[in-house]
């Protein structure tokens, strides 16, 4: 299963990612929301994990215009 999380603490993602890749997922990790929409909009992810605030687009925005293109699971972190 191939993951995309967005956080913009880099020591938060860098423990997400690994928590993720130590329980043998695929894990991508992004530190902005417009990269997360641009990860989304080109890879193939089967879920999207998405911190609320955000550089350049927060979660709920991603969130909303992921949602537009497919279907897969979103979770928000708060």
């Amino acid at each position: 299963m191939r993951l995309l999380i967005a956080e913009d603490d880099p020591r938060l993602l860098k423990t997400l990612i690994h928590i993720f890749e130590s329980n043998k997922f695929i894990a991508d990790g992004v530190s902005n929301g417009a990269d997360a929409l641009a990860y989304a909009e080109t890879e193939e992810y089967d879920g999207l994990i998405l911190d609320i605030m955000m550089p350049h687009l927060d979660g709920f925005s991603v969130c909303k215009m992921a949602r537009e293109m497919s279907g897969r699971p979103i979770i928000l972190l708060t």
